[in-house]
């Protein structure tokens, strides 16, 4: 890992083939539900950054794969904080939709 890696940002799409990979994983959205209206990743679940905090709101597990996204990666790495501070184990940044090169649905 080189001095300036922090500042890369994560590559959605490897993000995706890893979710898809990993029997049991979690997609979480975490814009607002317009901008999840507009686009969304086919599987993902939608989840406000405003919205975490409550244990229900969060369709998993403490230990379950949670492959974290929003619209740059500001909000997904905001709502990997806030995972870990609730006890998720595993939840990972995967960066920002706006890069993403699949298909989404409306």
């Amino acid at each position: 890992m080189g001095f300036l890696d922090f500042l890369r940002s994560p590559d959605i799409d490897q993000g995706i083939r890893e979710y898809r990979a990993i029997p049991g994983a979690v997609l979480l959205d975490v814009r607002t539900p317009q901008e999840y209206g507009e686009g969304h990743i086919p599987g993902s679940v939608n989840v406000p950054l405003q919205s975490l905090g409550g244990e229900e709101s969060v369709p998993a597990g403490k230990d379950a794969p949670l492959f974290v996204y929003c619209h740059s990666g500001a909000r997904s790495r905001q709502a990997v904080d806030i995972l870990a501070r609730m006890g998720y184990l595993n939840a990972k940044n995967i960066g920002g939709i706006a890069a993403y090169k699949g298909k989404v649905e409306h």
